[in-house]
């Protein structure tokens, strides 16, 4: 399967460690190679194979986070 990047508006994060949070998160998901993370503007931008929407939301969850619909 190709490598493919999504992006994801997560709301919420306020701080470098609301940041690091969401990075250790989602970079622990299988198949993802990076995960960049903008705090001023709530971007998340996840790169990898086979990641689906449902477990980046999971993953942001579990950081105390909520992807925007």
């Amino acid at each position: 399967m190709a490598t493919v990047t999504k992006n994801y508006t997560v709301e919420g994060m306020t701080c470098g460690h609301c940041k690091a949070s969401v990075e250790e998160e989602v970079g622990d998901i299988a198949g993802v190679t990076s995960v960049a993370v903008d705090l001023s503007t709530g971007a998340v931008s996840v790169t990898g194979e086979d990641v689906t929407d449902d477990a980046v939301s999971a993953a942001v969850a579990e950081a105390g986070y909520t992807v925007k619909a």
